[in-house]
């Protein structure tokens, strides 16, 4: 485990962006995605449409740690 950003390329409405997580971020939002029937573009177009004034990737970093604590408690 590095710890260092790796960066890769999203499709959100119609145009590539490119974003930077920690391999273990990318992991557990690849199995969201998966778990949740969805690409990764398209939980990360939701993730982008509601996430207000943060960068994309601290919003999907936030939605990774919420999920898996909304998993825990319930």
């Amino acid at each position: 485990m590095s710890g260092r950003p790796v960066k890769r390329s999203l499709t959100l409405k119609g145009h590539r962006t490119s974003v930077s997580l920690e391999d273990e971020f990318w992991k557990a939002f690849r199995a969201a995605a998966e778990e949740e029937g969805r690409t990764l573009n398209s939980l990360a177009a939701e993730i982008d449409a509601g996430r207000g004034d943060i960068g994309l990737a601290s919003a999907i970093r936030v939605w990774v740690l919420q999920r898996l604590q909304r998993r825990s408690l319930g």
